[in-house]
């Protein structure tokens, strides 16, 4: 067995058993290792120590259960092992930015602590074959867009780990974006009746740390009007790759951040880095499942940069 297979052993272990009491001495058998070299094993391949990433996991089923159910704060504290609900709220509040209690009557899209799947980290798809793994399907290939493509939406600089996910918590700014496209969406002259929404990340002249995004939708036209911004694909090749989840929250929350992973690797793989923007395109149909096809500007490395 791989090593990362045995993480990966005790990350499964630890999602299927967030109510009850882990200790270290269990986790370690989990992997058949020593808790000293399973502790520093664990930190190495998810980044974070094991009883972070354990309290971050249950900090995230507690925020479903808050926006899901009326059960009160003092339940749901106590199924997560949090000592009672000031010690909670203290770290409920640092993880989300707001209490328990206010995160009840939020409906935006919050960024979640993903479980990882450390698999993508060591698996390779061939191109135009798709990869199955963890309740997703990846695919990627090489594609060319024949003609510039017009978005048009809302534009802001954000931070970049905002639209990163998967290793942060807080109430997602994009989503709050997309919030406001979507209550506009039908006022804004020039959009494709039929055009897919669409999510733009690129520089924009943004500061170190930052990124411009914008929450749109295709157009008809390269005309923005006042209070929107347009953003043309141009015509050129692309790494495009597609990733479908079960539904669109588990798409935005968690297989996006999954697919990014995998690309990360895949890109180094094949002597490729990310060039100035990418494009998300999003589809749902009718059963719930959702898909985001992702438009790749991409740069060959340097001799240099592959080092």
């Amino acid at each position: 067995m791989h090593a990362w297979e045995s993480i990966q052993a005790v990350v499964d272990f630890i999602e299927d058993n967030l109510t009850e009491e882990l200790t270290m001495e269990d986790l370690a058998k989990v992997a058949a290792l020593s808790p000293y070299y399973f502790q520093r094993l664990f930190r190495r391949l998810v980044k974070v120590p094991v009883r972070e990433y354990t309290r971050m996991r249950r900090l995230a089923f507690a925020c479903e259960q808050l926006q899901e159910t009326d059960r009160t704060v003092l339940d749901i504290a106590e199924e997560y092992h949090f000592s009672g609900h000031a010690n909670f709220t203290r770290a409920f509040k640092k993880a989300f930015g707001v209490t328990p209690e206010e995160m009840r009557h939020i409906r935006t899209i919050t960024n979640q602590y993903v479980k990882p799947n450390l698999l993508l980290n060591y698996e390779m798809a061939d191109e135009n074959v798709p990869l199955i793994t963890d309740g997703i399907v990846l695919e990627v290939r090489p594609t060319k867009l024949e003609q510039p493509k017009p978005i048009i939406g809302i534009a802001m600089e954000i931070p970049i780990n905002d639209i990163m996910g998967g290793l942060d918590s807080g109430i997602s700014i994009t989503g709050k974006m997309w919030d406001d496209f979507h209550r506009e969406k039908a006022s804004i002259v020039g959009l494709s009746p039929d055009g897919k929404e669409c999510g733009v990340v690129y520089t924009g002249g943004a500061p170190e740390g930052y990124c411009t995004y914008l929450a749109g939708a295709e157009a008809d036209s390269n005309q923005a009007s006042e209070g929107y911004t347009v953003f043309t694909m141009p015509a050129q090749d692309y790494i495009l790759y597609s990733v479908e989840a079960e539904t669109f929250n588990d798409l935005v929350t968690s297989a996006v951040y999954k697919a990014q992973t995998f690309m990360e690797k895949w890109m180094k793989k094949h002597s490729l880095r990310p060039g100035g923007f990418a494009v998300e395109m999003y589809l749902q149909d009718e059963e719930g499942a959702a898909a985001m096809e992702t438009w790749l500007d991409t740069i060959p490395t340097q001799p240099s940069e592959e080092s």
